[in-house]
């Protein structure tokens, strides 16, 4: 028997050593730094940029001129608006999501557009976001509230 391909046909190899699954949808201009992934049904619009080693889970919804920095976990069905009042139809009313370093949103979490995600900041699965998190902070809820810092968050995750 020959050798079989460890991979399935629906890798889709990116430079950087990136990846992305199909089927998912890549918008123009995306700019990604080492090691990414985007994952099967995800949706990734025009102009975003992602730093190294950043991880958009299935079905995440990312909009156009998104900025998310390395380390950043996108869980799955998210979505990342950049419309205030949809739908505007004009790009000067957008104002795009910033995601810093290592900040991680939770799976069907929605992130309302102009928020900024500050470094190390995680935002609760179904959560959504209408203001700013500060850097190291966990936030939940609808509208998400402050719950702990991340030091914390990772004593709870790490004891479980």
């Amino acid at each position: 028997m020959g050798e079989q391909n460890p991979y399935p046909k629906n890798r889709i190899s990116l430079p950087n050593r990136s990846v992305a699954w199909s089927p998912c949808m890549i918008g123009e201009n995306l700019s990604h730094g080492q090691e990414c992934s985007i994952a099967s049904l995800a949706h990734i619009g025009r102009n975003v940029s992602m730093g190294d080693k950043c991880r958009i889970q299935g079905g995440a919804y990312i909009a156009d001129e998104t900025s998310l920095g390395d380390g950043v976990f996108i869980g799955p069905n998210a979505t990342l608006l950049n419309d205030k009042y949809p739908p505007s139809g004009n790009s000067k009313y957008w104002m795009p999501v910033v995601i810093e370093d290592d900040a991680v949103i939770g799976g069907g979490a929605t992130v309302i557009a102009g928020c900024i995600v500050g470094s190390g900041a995680v935002l609760g699965a179904g959560s959504v976001l209408t203001k700013n998190i500060p850097n190291n902070e966990v936030w939940a809820g609808n509208p998400a509230k402050f719950l702990m810092n991340r030091e914390q968050y990772n004593s709870k995750r790490d004891s479980s």
